[in-house]
């Protein structure tokens, strides 16, 4: 019995209506979304933080997660493991004709153009006529706007130059400061003004080659870890954060970032 088939057998056990566990046999696809969830960033966390004894267990259950939805969708007769493993096999050898077919793609330009061909004709036989027709509600915002940009760019709608993207960016922060700076301030339109600029500078980012999510979660993991030897410091000064002036705390903020720049 190979390990996949020994987790199967596992997930089938749980699920079992008679002898199953309790808490397993009564999940659905919407109680379990959350744990998959859940269980995606544990996994990116262990790469982070290159924790790779940790990230096989984290790999693991998130597997699990995709044997939890087969087991489901095999008892209403909808699809089984099998059949996932089918589809993403199908999916990758159509997009990969370089590779699994005879069609030549040299270079990494021609062989992004027709993935991007070839999830466009995907999405025309599924009906799904519009190239944002597929992207997912629950993205996070910042991955979200990234993954809309690059869907309209892929047909043309988007700046050549970097110019425009920046003037955009200075644009949308001039009517925040416009907004935020009314006698009395209309906060939904202050909300909304805020949300333009957030999504021209995630363009900025794409336009710079960066994901915007990713840079965001690096500068808060920055923040975080200068926030801690500030707190540090002001310890050392026999003071609670909260007793200290806000001179005191940047005066440690400047010290802090003089400490990482000497290293």
């Amino acid at each position: 019995m190979t390990q996949i088939d020994r987790l199967l057998n596992i997930m089938q056990r749980l699920r079992d209506p008679e002898t199953g566990c309790p808490w397993d046999k009564v999940q659905t696809f919407s109680t379990i979304a959350p744990y998959t969830l859940e269980e995606t960033y544990e996994v990116l966390d262990a790469i982070q933080r290159e924790d790779f004894d940790s990230l096989r267990g984290e790999l693991g259950d998130l597997l699990f997660q995709v044997v939890f939805y087969a087991r489901m969708a095999s008892e209403q007769g909808l699809f089984d493991f099998e059949d996932i493993c089918a589809a993403i096999s199908d999916k990758l050898e159509r997009r990969h004709p370089h590779i699994f077919g005879d069609k030549a793609l040299n270079d990494s330009a021609s062989i992004a153009h027709n993935w991007e061909q070839t999830k466009r004709e995907e999405r025309a036989l599924k009906a799904q006529h519009s190239a944002l027709d597929d992207v997912p509600e629950t993205l996070p915002a910042l991955m979200r706007a990234h993954k809309i940009q690059k869907r309209v760019a892929a047909v043309g709608f988007d700046w050549e130059t970097l110019g425009p993207v920046v003037d955009k960016v200075h644009e949308e922060l001039d009517e925040v400061m416009h907004e935020a700076q009314q006698a009395v301030v209309d906060q939904a339109k202050l909300e909304e003004e805020i949300g333009d600029l957030l999504f021209a500078t995630v363009n900025l980012s794409r336009h710079l080659g960066a994901k915007a999510e990713m840079a965001l979660a690096q500068a808060n993991r920055k923040f975080e870890r200068r926030f801690r030897q500030v707190e540090q410091i002001i310890a050392a000064q026999g003071l609670e954060m909260h007793e200290a002036t806000l001179t005191q705390m940047e005066a440690a903020w400047q010290q802090v970032k003089r400490q990482e720049y000497d290293i």
